[in-house]
This record gives structure tokens, C-alpha cells and sequence, in this order.
């Protein structure tokens, strides 16, 4: 019988060793009324068309990562997504590997160039499109960003796509667009060591300013079953219906 064993892949992911799955926040009712139970208000669907795999996603240590390295801030529930392919290496155990041939080339990882598109409707605040792609292996820490785009629902909700490819963004700041509608390219540039996709939902006003809030996508599939409403999970095969 074939075992299948996960790759891990670290993304400027500090250690967890010594951390449980206990959730943090500057209060208990933060973590209870806004984080456990926020209900998100955009109607997001996943920001790209082919299946991803989620590196980082979810409401605790073990799944999310990012409340390591942003307590109670913008990334608090930030998701990392890339592509990945199944190999059977020698003893017949199955990987999960997102690249092919010489792992130091962007190009050979297979979410490098991919067309991402915007999650919900809203209008685009800020966008940075000229920062240079990393190799494989190192991270640019003076612009953690790299070539991202932020886009404000104009609900409340800003979402944010980082570690695009540079000069691959197609809107500019001003722009209405529309969920669906293609944004950019994935790429590895800022505090990105391979190439992959960076989403974060946040408020952008009143008492959830600058707060990471959970993602709540419409109508996907979450490793082949049809999900209504949910949120992607650490070690899922995503894609929208």
C-alpha cells in the first residue's frame, strides 16, 4: 500500500515548536466576538481558476502560521496558496511537490506566472508592481510586500494580494473591478522564499481597522467536495466552482 507523505514547505514562517493551537489577541472577546465568529461581509470566491494547495489557513496555530508573526494584526488569518503535483518517489511514498527540474528557478515552480484574479468587487487603493522576483531560497525583508495590490470592498473589508510577479499587475489605483476579473501574475518577490500566493482579509475602518479577519470563500471545492461557504484550511486542494 502507497503511503502519502506532505511536503512542508516554510514561507517566512517563524518556528512553531513550542506553541500550541490556542489562539491569541490582545483580548478574549476580540478572539470569541471578531475572530471565532466574524461572519465575512464580501462575497469573496477564490483569486484564481486552477487548483491550489493552502500552504497556511485557519483559525489556529497548527493551520495558520501567520499569528506567529503578526499578533492581532493584518495577517492574523492571512492564507498562503500554491500549486502543487503528486510524485511517487522510489519506495512509493507520494509527494506533494510544487515545482519541477531545478528548484532555484522560478519558472520551474508551478504557480510562478499564474493568472490571479480579484476575490470580490471594490475599488483598488494601492498597488506596488516593480519590485524585483527573488530566487528560490531568499527573501527580500526590506519590502515584506514585494508587488502587491490592495483592494477596498468598500464595506468595511480590504483584501490584499502580496508576492506578485513583477510588473504583472494589470489595474491601477482607482479602478472598479469586478470578483473574477484577472489582477495580476503570482510571483515569489518580497519576504517570499518560492513562489506563491499571499491573501489577507483586514477592516479598513472603525473598531475592525487593520484587523485580520477571517476569509469566508463562496462555492468551492475543498479537496473535491462542493463547499458552500467556508474557509480554506491548512493542507487543502482548493478551486472554484
Amino acid at each position: 500500500m502507497k503511503h502519502i507523505k506532505l511536503v512542508l514547505i516554510t514561507l517566512c514562517i517563524v518556528s512553531m515548536a513550542a506553541c500550541t493551537d490556542a489562539l491569541i489577541g490582545d483580548e478574549g472577546k476580540l478572539d470569541e466576538d471578531i475572530y471565532l465568529n466574524y461572519k465575512t461581509i464580501t462575497a469573496l470566491e477564490l483569486p484564481f481558476d486552477e487548483e491550489w494547495f493552502v500552504v497556511n489557513g485557519g483559525k489556529t496555530h497548527r493551520e495558520g502560521a501567520h499569528h506567529f508573526i503578526n499578533r492581532g494584526g493584518g495577517e492574523r488569518y492571512a492564507i498562503d496558496f500554491l500549486i502543487v503535483e503528486d510524485t511517487i518517489v522510489g519506495d512509493g511514498t507520494i509527494r506533494k511537490i510544487h515545482y519541477s527540474g531545478d528548484w532555484k528557478q522560478n519558472e520551474n515552480h508551478y504557480c510562478f506566472g499564474k493568472r490571479l484574479n480579484a476575490p470580490g468587487n471594490g475599488k483598488v487603493v494601492k498597488i506596488v508592481n516593480d519590485v524585483e522576483d527573488n530566487l528560490p531560497g531568499n527573501k527580500n525583508r526590506d519590502q515584506p510586500g514585494g508587488n502587491y495590490i490592495q483592494i477596498d470592498h468598500l464595506n468595511g473589508e480590504t483584501s490584499i494580494l502580496a508576492h506578485l510577479k513583477k510588473g504583472s499587475i494589470i489595474v491601477a489605483v482607482g479602478d472598479i473591478v469586478v470578483k473574477g476579473q484577472e489582477i495580476g501574475k503570482a510571483g515569489n518577490s518580497g519576504s517570499s522564499d518560492v513562489p506563491h500566493l499571499h491573501y489577507q482579509l483586514q477592516g479598513t475602518s472603525g473598531d475592525l481597522e487593520w484587523l485580520g479577519l477571517p476569509a469566508q470563500f463562496l462555492n468551492y471545492y475543498e479537496d473535491d467536495i462542493l463547499v458552500g461557504l467556508g474557509e480554506p484550511i491548512r493542507g487543502q486542494i482548493v478551486k472554484k466552482n
